[in-house]
């Protein structure tokens, strides 16, 4: 009877709530937690690892700690790692040429020259224009080949011979190319051509294999004609100045310059901006090794370039300066066109300011005196 009562008596209460018995199981069951979904996570790409160079700990010289960072599923993941570091090259040194051994460089000079040595000279009365360093023997390089030519031209050989190029004519001293291949035939008068105008190594290189003889019998006629020539700073030990033995002074090369001046072939060879021989059939363009064969303010009578590293760049000339014959000497000139542009210098300098004063410009070095 009492729990009819009681009963009754509930269903009361939550009418009056306005709950039926149904909607409060309802809400007593929303009333319990409820268990969450489970949440997947998506995998997360892994990123590329980064890197850098660290300084870490204690390495050698030849070891670095590299350190590499990585994200895998949201987390950042760091490592190191030892590895070897490439050596370090040292600075190459400037090349010091026989000039800038001898402290030439050190001479100061009123036209700023890039050539440590310099000689002009009026043919005309012998008078000494401009000097600096012209006592010292130096390497000439290709300006050899100008007694080269000399040695040819006064044997009276026959210019027509054919000769050949051979292995012996490669230059194994100091690697420099040639457009002549071993096997390549060439006249005589044509190997002198090319060797003059263009410095063809392997063509001065013929020309004195092919001298009665051999080399070593012209080398001797070489030194025997700068002995004759007065040239006694002078030594020669090839046809085509590769060797630094080859040594002049600039004084000496004015002499050559002088007597090479007497023979038209040379000076037509030297100063030709342009020629085209066919070794074998082939035809080859060569062009003079000096651009101001080309140029219409210079009028050049007999010319020679040189360079090798000993040696720097060198300029021989035989040039008419408003009607004056002028022999010009440069010897140890640094950069590939220098030697080009202390000659232009002196021409301005010969036209514009020297008549105006009358001086003759004499530079040595300190210890000289």
């Amino acid at each position: 009877m009492f729990k009819s009562a009681l009963a009754v008596f509930t269903t009361l209460i939550l009418m009056h709530a306005g709950l039926s018995p149904a909607n409060a199981q309802t809400a007593n069951a929303a009333k319990k937690p409820v268990a969450k979904k489970a949440v997947v996570k998506k995998p997360v790409a892994k990123k590329a690892a980064t890197s850098r160079v660290v300084a870490k700990g204690s390495l050698n010289n030849r070891e670095r700690l590299v350190r590499k960072t990585s994200v895998v599923k949201g987390r950042r993941n760091v490592s190191y790692q030892r590895v070897s570091a490439a050596p370090s090259v040292p600075a190459v040194p400037p090349v010091m040429t026989a000039g800038d051994i001898a402290g030439l460089n050190l001479t100061q000079d009123p036209l700023a020259l890039r050539s440590s040595v310099a000689l002009v000279i009026d043919q005309a009365s012998s008078q000494v224009l401009f000097e600096k360093n012209s006592a010292v023997a130096l390497p000439i390089a290709s300006v050899t080949k100008l007694m080269t030519a000399l040695v040819v031209v006064e044997a009276r050989l026959n210019m027509e011979e054919v000769l050949s190029v051979t292995d012996e004519d490669v230059d194994r001293e100091k690697h420099s190319s040639s457009r002549l291949r071993v096997g390549a035939q060439l006249s005589r008068d044509d190997m002198l051509h090319i060797a003059l105008m263009s410095s063809e190594n392997r063509a001065a290189s013929a020309l004195g294999r092919h001298y009665p003889g051999g080399l070593p019998a012209f080398v001797q006629a070489m030194n025997a004609k700068a002995r004759s020539l007065g040239m006694l700073d002078t030594h020669y030990v090839d046809s085509t100045g590769l060797s630094s033995q080859n040594v002049a002074s600039a004084r000496d090369l004015a002499k050559l310059v002088v007597a090479a001046y007497q023979y038209p072939i040379i000076r037509q060879y030297s100063t030709d901006p342009k020629y085209q021989v066919e070794p074998s059939g082939h035809a080859l363009q060569y062009n003079s090794s000096n651009r101001l064969t080309s140029s219409k303010e210079w009028d050049i009578g007999l010319q020679k370039t040189g360079f090798i590293n000993e040696a720097g760049h060198c300029l021989v000339m035989y040039t008419r300066i408003e009607g004056r014959p002028i022999v010009m000497v440069f010897l140890d000139s640094k950069g590939r066109l220098s030697h080009v542009g202390d000659a232009t210098r002196m021409r301005k300098w010969l036209v514009e300011d020297q008549p105006k004063n009358l001086t003759r410009v004499k530079m040595v070095r300190a210890d000289q005196g």
